[in-house]
């Protein structure tokens, strides 16, 4: 998984901090809005790809559960990112603004695409004609039975995690920017296991998930700080970009330790 990058704590030209009461309102407002409108995006994209496109959505899940595959899926998904961020970032034109929003839903919804397939084939009711009929292309996969009940537990986790730590931060008005370097390491360290545990095969179980929810609600409390004191009045969008990329990322762990703990049971 891609993870927020920590952002440069120097001071901004324009910055939200220093506007008046109602730009900063209007800032914030603005980030919100396309926040919300990417998720709905991210929502559409992903059960869309399931829903009306499932040849190419288990094609691609098929390839990039191979093995080392999913090392390259990573890589490249994170120079996708890289690129998503670069865009949104751009000072000249709003429309790659949005062209960097665009491409990080869409590579998001791509890759969350096998973590359903593998929740939908291990906790669906399925016989197996309809799992031969799917894989196919012959039938339209679906949320049946218990993975629906999974899915919908984990937006549900995901949303309160995140609207309670921004309430949190925006409430208290306390400054988290100070957590930037340890979220870095930490980061560092969670990308170095995932690497280790694919090169020598081992399983990431549920501890390690809710370690990798606890630094994304690090993220959240900081990257709310800072998109409160230290963000551009034009740079929305790219705000909305960052948080965006958290929330995938939480919502990816808190499926994956619903569907660990389900699996225990």
């Amino acid at each position: 998984m891609a993870f927020a990058q920590a952002e440069n704590r120097r001071p901004i030209f324009g910055a939200v901090a220093t506007l008046g009461v109602s730009d900063r309102v209007n800032f914030l407002r603005k980030t919100y809005a396309h926040l919300g409108a990417a998720l709905i995006a991210f929502a559409v994209i992903t059960g869309g790809l399931i829903r009306f496109a499932p040849s190419v959505s288990w094609g691609f899940s098929k390839w990039a559960l191979q093995g080392w595959t999913w090392l390259l899926v990573i890589g490249l998904f994170m120079v996708v990112g890289y690129i998503a961020e670069r865009l949104a970032r751009s000072e000249t034109s709003r429309g790659l603004q949005y062209a960097g929003l665009g491409l990080a839903v869409a590579a998001e919804a791509f890759l969350l695409q096998p973590l359903l397939w593998v929740l939908m084939l291990k906790f669906g009711v399925y016989s197996k004609g309809d799992v031969a009929m799917m894989l196919a292309g012959n039938a339209t996969p679906y949320m049946s039975g218990k993975a629906g009940s999974i899915l919908l537990s984990a937006t549900v986790i995901t949303l309160a995690i995140f609207i309670g730590l921004t309430l949190t931060v925006f409430l208290t008005k306390k400054d988290f920017t100070f957590m930037r370097g340890a979220l870095s390491i930490a980061s560092f360290a969670v990308l170095g296991i995932i690497l280790v545990s694919i090169l020598f095969g081992f399983h990431l179980g549920a501890l390690f998930c809710g370690a990798v929810i606890l630094l994304m609600s690090g993220y959240i409390l900081y990257q709310t700080s800072l998109i409160m004191r230290d963000f551009p009045p034009s740079a929305h969008v790219a705000a909305a970009l960052m948080l965006f990329s958290t929330i995938a990322t939480l919502f990816w762990y808190v499926l994956q330790l619903l569907m660990e703990l389900a699996s225990d049971r």
